[in-house]
C-alpha cells in the first residue's frame, strides 16, 4: 500500500484539489452543491478556517484553506466534509469495489486529494487566479464570472477582481496544468 507524506504546518494555508470518484460529473448536481455547502458550514463551527477562494467543477473542486493558528488538522475537516457531503446528498447506492466498501467509502470522492502548502503571498495570488480561472480552463464557461460555482463574485463584490476578468495573456496562469 503506498503511504503519503503530508506536511502538517500549523495555521498555514493550503490549495486543495478533490476529485470525484472515477471523474463523474456529479459535483455541480443541486444535490451535491447544497450538501456540500452544507457540510462545509456544519464543519466551520466546529473546525473554523477560513476560505479565501473555491470552486465547484462537475467532476473536481480546488478551494484555498487558512487554518487557525496552531490547527494543523486539515485531513479531519476533508473527512467530514466528505462524508458528510456523501449522506446528505442522498445518492442512490453506486457501484462499489471491496475496498470501497471495506472503507465505507459511499463512491462519490476519490480517496485520495492533493494539498499544496502555500509559501507566500504571490503563491496565493496565483492559486486565487488558478481557481478562478479553472471552469474558462475546462471549458465550462466563457468567462469566470459566468460559472456559478466559485468564489469569483465575492471577489467581485470586495473589489479583488473587475467582473469582466479573464483575459489568459494577461495572467500568470499555466493553462497546462496545476498552477
Amino acid at each position: 500500500m503506498a503511504r503519503f507524506r503530508r506536511v502538517f504546518t500549523p495555521g498555514a494555508t493550503w490549495f486543495f484539489t478533490v476529485v470525484a470518484a472515477r471523474r463523474r460529473p456529479l459535483l455541480t448536481d443541486p444535490r451535491v452543491i447544497s450538501a456540500f455547502g452544507t457540510a462545509m458550514r456544519e464543519v466551520r463551527q466546529t473546525l473554523p478556517f477560513s476560505m479565501p477562494a473555491w470552486v465547484i467543477l462537475p467532476d473536481h473542486l480546488h478551494v484555498i484553506w487558512t487554518l487557525p493558528e496552531g490547527d494543523k488538522d486539515y485531513p479531519r475537516r476533508w473527512s467530514i466534509i466528505k462524508r458528510r457531503t456523501s449522506q446528505l446528498a442522498d445518492f442512490p447506492t453506486m457501484a462499489r469495489s471491496c475496498s470501497m466498501v471495506a472503507r465505507r467509502e459511499s463512491g462519490l470522492w476519490q480517496r485520495r486529494y492533493w494539498g499544496h502548502l502555500i509559501r507566500d503571498k504571490e503563491d496565493l495570488h496565483r492559486h486565487i487566479d488558478y481557481i478562478h480561472f479553472n471552469p474558462v480552463r475546462h471549458g465550462d464557461a466563457d468567462v469566470p464570472a459566468a460559472w456559478p460555482y466559485s468564489s469569483f463574485a465575492r471577489h467581485v463584490r470586495d473589489g479583488t477582481y473587475p467582473r469582466d476578468w479573464c483575459a489568459a495573456q494577461d495572467l500568470a496562469i499555466d493553462t497546462r496544468g496545476e498552477p
